[in-house]
């Protein structure tokens, strides 16, 4: 389907401490956007200042801030924001039981509670100017789950969900709704899931403990390294570009040959197999 341009190359960004989000909003700034980015902590804003933003101080799991924010950016621009990237979450490993609900809840309050509720509030200075568009960053693991990163993997299934129901439902109004689908990319996930599983899980309580001291030694000291099957911020960067700036952006943009794998997969392959197949893989982890 083809969509108007923009009329304001305005675009709010969240997440952009490190990583996608940092890198996007660099890549958006330098193609001629006015980045608004956002960041919770004091240190990060600052590094974004520094580096010649306007930083919106933002915290997704926070409904007040959400809306704090969203007010802050459709005022500094007047209302003429032309696009979201909902960039900013994080990732809760673990087996599905040892996940108390209140981290449950979190990882749902950042991941899609928030990004939805900013969309949401957004939404009318986009329909206004009639066109806009809303870029998600979701994951590969939204497509296809994966054990230890169940709850994760959920976050994203529901952010898949919620994007393709308004992607319909925003279609006579101009505003475009398109989801980025990342493999393994080269940032910090890894530690940050190291870090979100030692601060909620109980290790000693858990059947599978042994597991987690191992993976969580491994990926706290082996940030993902580039290779073969792995991307940069900046391949990420360049397809939410052009989801925003294209007459035609895509309903999914697939980053990584484990995206695509994991979108066809999903459709074509019998879940017994797939069932078998990241069996063998908890298997040799435990070896």
């Amino acid at each position: 389907m083809k969509y108007p341009p923009v009329p304001s190359r305005t675009v709010l960004v969240t997440g952009c401490s490190t990583g996608i989000g940092a890198a996007t909003a660099l890549w958006l700034k330098e193609r001629g956007w006015t980045v608004f980015p956002t960041a919770r902590k004091p240190d990060d804003l600052e590094n974004l200042r520094r580096t010649g933003f306007t930083p919106i101080e933002m915290d997704m799991s926070d409904a007040d801030s959400v809306a704090r924010g969203a007010d802050q950016v459709l005022t500094a621009c007047d209302g003429a924001l032309g696009a979201v990237v909902n960039n900013a979450g994080y990732g809760q490993s673990g087996a599905v039981e040892d996940v108390a609900r209140e981290h449950l809840r979190r990882q749902f309050e950042v991941n899609v509670f928030g990004l939805q509720d900013l969309t949401n509030r957004l939404l009318p200075a986009m329909r206004q100017q009639g066109a806009g568009r809303v870029v998600h960053i979701s994951s590969v693991v939204g497509q296809l789950s994966v054990p230890y990163l169940g709850v994760y993997s959920a976050s994203k299934f529901a952010v898949e969900a919620l994007a393709d129901a308004q992607r319909v439902e925003l279609r006579d109004t101009g505003i475009a709704v398109s989801l980025v689908e990342p493999g393994p990319i080269v940032t910090e996930f890894r530690r940050t899931c190291a870090r979100a599983a030692e601060e909620t899980l109980d290790l000693e309580a858990s059947r599978n403990a042994d597991l987690y001291r191992s993976e969580l030694e491994r990926r706290a000291k082996q940030p993902r390294q580039r290779d073969g099957f792995s991307k940069s911020p900046q391949a990420v960067a360049m397809k939410i570009a052009h989801a925003l700036e294209s007459a035609r952006p895509r309903r999914r943009y697939f980053i990584t040959l484990h995206a695509y794998t994991g979108f066809l997969a999903r459709r074509f392959v019998p879940a017994a197999l797939i069932d078998a197949s990241l069996a063998v893989g908890i298997k040799l982890k435990r070896q």
